[in-house]
């Protein structure tokens, strides 16, 4: 099952956590260390919604921002 929104597309990006210690300069510190980059995954907020989909009924999943913008609209 994919992670994906069915209107606009998005998806799972994959990108870096990076640490950091110390106090920012700007901050009064003197200035921060950049620990170990790690691989991590940002999530898009899908939901599976129930909506007319050429006059039949089906459930989709969509990201939350089409669902809102009004892309697409919910059956009740």
């Amino acid at each position: 099952m994919a992670r994906r929104c069915e209107i606009c597309g998005k998806g799972t990006v994959a990108g870096n956590s990076v640490p950091r210690k110390g106090q920012a300069k700007k901050h009064g510190g003197v200035g921060q260390h950049i620990g170990v980059t790690t691989k991590r995954v940002f999530r898009p907020n899908i939901v599976s919604v129930k909506t007319l989909v050429k006059g039949t009924p089906r459930t989709i999943k969509v990201c939350t921002r089409c669902l809102r913008s009004g892309k697409i609209e919910k059956l009740v």
